[in-house]
């Protein structure tokens, strides 16, 4: 077993805020404020809470494209407005506050659980509990459960509807924004590369298995996370319209040629990573996409390996799904641009996988590594929300609401996240005293600051949880005080009793309640690793026969392939490893088909790089759990290293192709 100290200066740290947080802060702020000034007119501004219910989902998906944003939006509507039944009948029937914060807390280890195991990305699980735990507590009719939860639901469609409105405007704009995160990781990729080959080297040896600085280590789990990102951003776009084909493959271009950083495509990495970076500002700023253009040199190499998948690539020939077509000429001869992309030649997530509901209900199958942090916020909620009874507080949901926002992947992230809500709360709470006076001037400035304070914790909350919790706080006060106006001494002081009996509870029960299976998740994940680059290498090693009569030998293709793939493994085991995987089943006469290999290997790709990345977070989750067996760190080492190289093999081998497209 092994302990391991906890973290303070790591914990108030500011990072660069997210690219996108404005479109979730602008989502909300719209879909917040047109039910909230539809009230004020109607002099029924204690029905704000039910609204927000709805309008809050806003937040939710903004990382997806439209198609699939369209059909994610409805689940998370869905679970709002059923959560918020479930609180609001159980408001009109128990009248005991202990049974209610057992009520609250169980349904906050649910949304805990469920929004991991669906991997709903920002907000996650916290405004679903946030709006939940506080509708246990607020006074209810059995009548009007209906009408309270018809509002939650009316909103939230009028959320989607502000959510898809971009589409009219940018309709390509979440892909394209998941391809220039993917190029400008490769972009940091490249330039960590090439500083590590001009920096000194050093006095000491690297420890033993370690090939690479950890600044290149870093930016290549990096890379392969935003890249995998990218793809299955990719492939959730429909490509039903030749446009829209086209478009995809565009971008399907670009990614391919950030994901070669991967596979070590020898090119000058200062330039090459200019080069990424400059792509990924075009996709940002909406321009039509770049083209992929290729030096003299690479297209002579990039030929041979085209010839492999038995295509004789000529002037003016774009290659698609191993079939050479002629660009389209106007009558004069001259092309006309793209060539025409036929949607089945796009890349796809290989079958049999299961999708939507069936990949979260099997992310939470017995044995889950969700299940004992399920069962941390249940145990945690209820004991803060009693604590906070017993010292006063009658209505406890603001305990609740923070044991269960501090419970994450592990200890180490459970106690940052509980010094940052702590740190922000307390400064929020001295904000809306400050700003109590302006509160009190009426409705409308109550509305006002309110969406400012959205505004604000969407610009903050991704620099830092504290900095977020600062504007959290006050916007959470104010829809409380819309509802039942308490006096602001009993206001501030239950809520800071909230805050502390909240986080100090819920980080006992974080260290009692130890996921002991965070190293199981460990040996899974090894096990995935070794199953996916087995197959990898099977599949480099029956690559696709050589086409008879073609312009090339195999022999010069295999010799200047290898002579590419030696360049790329700097530790010199690339020349063994294509040697097993680049030359076998080549002559081979019954060998694959070059179009059914490249389809096999792309899965392969997408197995291999999703399992390396699976594997990273398991041995970060593992490593901040403070009581834990010690990790096998060697085998991970050794299974990164070889999954990595074989990976790098693997992009090679299908990058070229489609850059010489």
């Amino acid at each position: 077993m092994r302990f391991r100290p906890l973290p303070v200066r790591s914990t108030v740290r500011l990072r660069r805020p997210v690219d996108i947080w404005h479109k979730p802060a602008l989502s909300a702020v719209v879909a917040l404020g047109v039910p909230d000034l539809v009230l004020l007119g109607l002099g029924r501004l204690d029905l704000v809470l039910y609204t927000s219910a709805g309008a809050m989902c806003a937040l939710y998906a903004h990382g997806l494209p439209y198609a699939a944003r369209a059909r994610t939006l409805p689940w998370v509507v869905l679970g709002m407005v059923a959560s918020l039944a479930v609180a609001l009948t159980a408001a009109s029937l128990v009248t005991s506050a202990a049974v209610l914060v057992v009520l609250a807390s169980l349904l906050a280890a649910v949304h805990k659980m469920v929004c991991d195991a669906a991997r709903i990305g920002p907000p996650g699980n916290l405004i679903l509990t946030f709006i939940a735990a506080s509708a246990f507590f607020v006074p209810q009719r059995p009548a009007e459960v209906l009408p309270h939860t018809g509002l939650a639901l009316a909103t939230g469609a009028f959320a989607w509807l502000v959510c898809m409105a971009p589409a009219l405007v940018r309709p390509r704009g979440p892909e394209r924004i998941a391809t220039a995160r993917a190029l400008e990781a490769a972009a940091g990729l490249l330039r960590a590369r090439a500083e590590a080959d001009a920096a000194p080297p050093a006095d000491a040896a690297p420890p033993a298995g370690v090939t690479e600085p950890a600044g290149v280590a870093h930016a290549r789990h990096a890379t392969a996370a935003a890249v995998n990102a990218a793809w299955h951003a990719l492939f959730l776009v429909p490509a039903r319209t030749p446009e829209a084909a086209a478009a995809r493959a565009g971008l399907e271009r670009l990614l391919v040629r950030a994901e070669s950083a991967l596979g070590g495509v020898p090119r000058d990495a200062t330039a090459e990573a200019d080069r990424l970076g400059e792509w990924a500002r075009e996709l940002r700023s909406g321009r039509p996409l770049p083209e992929v253009a290729l030096t003299a040199a690479e297209a002579e190499e990039l030929a041979g390996v085209a010839w492999e998948f038995g295509v004789v690539l000529e002037p003016g020939m774009a290659l698609r799904a191993g079939v050479g077509e002629p660009r389209p000429r106007t009558a004069g001869g001259r092309s006309t641009g793209r060539p025409a992309v036929d949607p089945s030649g796009l890349r796809r997530p290989a079958p049999g996988r299961p999708r939507g509901v069936r990949a979260v209900v099997g992310r939470l199958r017995p044995g889950s590594p969700l299940l004992p942090i399920g069962a941390r916020v249940a145990v945690g909620c209820v004991l803060a929300g009693w604590v906070s009874m017993a010292v006063g507080v009658g209505h406890p949901y603001w305990a609740v609401v923070t044991a269960a926002s501090i419970y994450q992947a592990n200890t180490t992230l459970s106690w940052q996240r509980a010094f940052q809500r702590t740190l922000g709360n307390l400064l929020g709470l001295a904000l809306f005293t400050a700003l109590l006076p302006v509160f009190r001037t009426g409705h409308l400035a109550m509305i006002v600051l309110a969406l400012a304070f959205q505004l604000g914790a969407e610009a903050m909350i991704s620099r830092n949880y504290w900095l977020g919790s600062v504007c959290v706080t006050p916007m959470a006060l104010l829809l409380t005080e819309f509802g039942r106006p308490l006096p602001a001494g009993t206001l501030i002081a239950d809520r800071w009793l909230d805050t502390v009996v909240g986080a100090a509870v819920g980080l006992v029960c974080c260290v009692l309640v130890t996921n002991r299976r965070a190293s199981d998740r460990i040996d899974r994940a090894l096990e995935r690793v070794a199953e996916a680059e087995a197959a990898a290498s099977r599949l480099l090693a029956d690559g696709p026969a050589a086409p008879p009569g073609s312009a090339r030998s195999a022999g010069e293709h295999t010799g200047a392939h290898a002579r590419g793939e030696q360049r790329a493994d700097a530790d010199g085991a690339g020349t063994a490893r294509e040697g097993a995987h680049g030359t076998h089943g080549r002559g081979r006469p019954d060998g694959v088909d070059g179009a059914g290999w490249a389809c096999e290997a792309g899965w392969a790709r997408e197995a291999l790089a999703g399992s390396l990345v699976e594997l990273r977070e398991a041995v970060e989750v593992a490593a901040g759990e403070w009581w834990q067996r010690a990790l096998p760190e060697e085998r991970i080492a050794r299974a990164e290293r070889q999954g990595h190289r074989t990976l790098a093999v693997l992009v090679r081998r299908l990058a070229a192709p489609a850059l010489a497209a």
